[in-house]
């Protein structure tokens, strides 16, 4: 007779591996190496193991990148997010995937198509002025938002304290990446991160098209996910933004909702984790 439990986790292992690989393009889980980029049980691979803390993490690091008018402009010239930002978030989080946990080689072959991929990417900004999606301090905005919001919803719930140390290993792994596809200045250090994350936030604008990014962002529900999930992972990812941030955005930071978001986004974190066996 089939052990009820186990049936339960294997569904919600399925599930949840539905929203982030497209099984009608053959795609399946990124299978762990022990040859990847980075050794087993080390801080990237543990912040990027957890679904809750990358699902929160991301959506927050996705609103401030489009605060940035060059990698606002990439997206609204050169993607279909639109009608298609279930898919575009897929491609990220597989991207995440197999350049923590895959094959070494399967890495730098996603990172090859990448860089590719961003040197048909460019145009024209609305004052005129020119843009390139290799430029390195816009792909060093995008990294550095990207690794404080990973870490952040890691450490928001599964290890809030985790060690000053084991935070800068993290950032020194996760600069392998950034550096592979040409993000400079790329920090190595939780210090360096806040000083590059200080520093570049004077290239930031918000335009109205900045904020209707933000509002599919945040309301367009992945196929499969329920609203309820996609109500909680948005609240959190709000929650977690600076202040100045959600000004510029023209978002409320949550009041009411925030307390049950996070207790329902760390329960659900446990209930994942249990399923994943993590």
């Amino acid at each position: 007779m089939p052990d009820p439990v186990e049936s339960l986790r294997l569904k919600l292992v399925s599930q949840v591996r539905g929203v982030f690989h497209d099984a009608n393009a053959g795609q399946s889980p990124i299978p762990p190496s022990d040859d990847a980029l980075f050794v087993r049980d080390t801080p990237i691979r543990q912040v990027h193991a957890d679904i809750v803390g990358m699902m929160t993490g991301g959506v927050r690091a996705l609103l401030l990148q489009m605060l940035h008018p060059h990698a606002l402009q990439g997206v609204l010239d050169h993607s279909n997010f639109r009608e298609d930002m279930h898919g575009r978030l897929r491609r990220t989080a597989r991207f995440i995937a197999v350049t923590t946990f895959g094959h070494r080689d399967d890495a730098m072959k996603a990172i090859d198509r990448v860089n590719r991929i961003h040197a048909k990417v460019g145009g024209t900004l609305p004052d005129g002025s020119h843009y390139e999606a290799t430029n390195p301090r816009t792909l060093a905005w995008v990294h550095v938002t990207e690794a404080q919001s990973f870490l952040a919803g890691y450490m928001r719930h599964v290890r809030p304290d985790m060690s000053l140390g084991e935070q800068d290993e993290y950032y020194r792994q996760f600069a392998v990446v950034a550096r592979a596809l040409g993000a400079d200045p790329v920090p190595e250090t939780r210090a360096q991160a806040d000083a590059i994350f200080r520093e570049l936030r004077h290239d930031l604008q918000a335009s109205p098209a900045t904020r209707e990014v933000a509002q599919l962002v945040l309301n367009q529900r992945p196929q499969g996910a329920p609203q309820a999930v996609q109500t909680m992972i948005t609240a959190d990812a709000v929650t977690m933004l600076p202040d100045w941030a959600r000004t510029m955005l023209r978002l409320q930071r949550p009041m009411l909702s925030a307390l049950p978001a996070r207790a329902a986004t760390w329960g659900m974190g446990r209930t994942l984790r249990w399923a994943f066996r993590q």
